[in-house]
């Protein structure tokens, strides 16, 4: 019988492939339908497919007025500042690039995760995240593009607001002060309602054509409401440093994908930088049992 801990793993790697799909996808789409207007539309379908289930189930009972906050700030940070920043930012960049550039999270994770969680890292970890980190200098070796800066920056934007709901994801699943239907559910609808309310004003109301029609719903389905229950489930048992740079192994996902579906082709300085990362992510999950402080179950 599987540990809780590997099932964990498990659960966040079926989430970070799920993921990794979600750059090509949005890259289509954001062609034709303005940033924020997807990213609302995504997370705020996501938050009504999830709805009925959170009502027949547990529900909101016994979640304190705390535990709400922090879930909203959690879905505003993730779904209106982190992914709505990121969306913008791939009108100017590739997916592969995106997904490099948001994998600097782990850094930011490793430090306010041992202030506020209070979850030490050990050495290995450490080493992880920085050999992670030097497969992002690799895969950059060759500088950037004309008009990638812009994009950058709008990811830069996106960081900040993922590792606030790394942080603040963990804090709730780690106290157990709401099932992982709420935990997922919740953000989801404050995020997803959010982003919503601001894009239409400054957007407008889009034309959807049936691709996009059932590419949204796929993304709202598959990419949103399964995977992030899988991510939320996963943080009951592991660290959010050892989930975020979990999360990393999606660039060589993503990598194939853009091959196959938008023709990008990796230079072979790209492809040691995923390698790198990738071994970098291995390091992150070794961990002695009692090393760092993390609820098991």
């Amino acid at each position: 019988m599987r540990s809780p801990r590997a099932i964990a793993i498990l659960e966040g790697l079926a989430a970070t492939l799920i993921w990794a799909s979600s750059y090509v996808l949005v890259k289509i789409l954001v062609a034709d339908i303005g940033p924020l207007t997807l990213a609302g539309l995504r997370y705020f379908l996501g938050f009504l497919l999830l709805l009925p289930f959170l009502r027949r189930g547990r529900g909101v009972q016994g979640i304190s007025r705390r535990t709400w906050l922090d879930l909203s700030l959690a879905g505003l940070a993730a779904y209106t500042v982190g992914n709505g920043a990121m969306y913008a930012g791939l009108k100017h960049l590739s997916p592969t690039t995106v997904t490099f550039l948001v994998g600097i999270v782990p850094l930011f994770i490793l430090f306010l995760g041992i202030f506020f969680l209070k979850e030490v890292p050990t050495w290995i970890q450490v080493v992880g995240v920085f050999v992670t980190l030097g497969g992002n200098a690799v895969y950059f070796i060759n500088g950037l593009d004309a008009g990638e800066p812009l994009g950058i920056a709008w990811v830069a934007l996106g960081v900040v607001g993922f590792t606030a709901f790394g942080i603040l994801g963990r804090k709730v699943a780690k106290a157990r002060s709401a099932g992982t239907l709420a935990l997922t559910t919740i953000p989801l609808g404050v995020g997803g309602a959010v982003t919503l309310a601001l894009a239409l004003p400054l957007e407008g109301v889009p034309v959807l054509t049936p691709q996009a029609v059932g590419i949204l719903f796929w993304l709202a389905a598959v990419n949103t409401a399964l995977a992030y229950l899988l991510y939320n489930h996963a943080l009951k048992t592991i660290t959010a440093l050892e989930m975020n740079v979990l999360l990393n192994l999606s660039p060589l996902a993503t990598a194939l994908l853009s091959f196959w579906m938008l023709g990008d082709r990796a230079t072979p300085a790209e492809l040691l930088g995923i390698g790198l990362m990738i071994f970098g992510v291995s390091l992150v999950q070794v961990r002695k049992s009692g090393s760092a402080v993390v609820a098991e179950v």
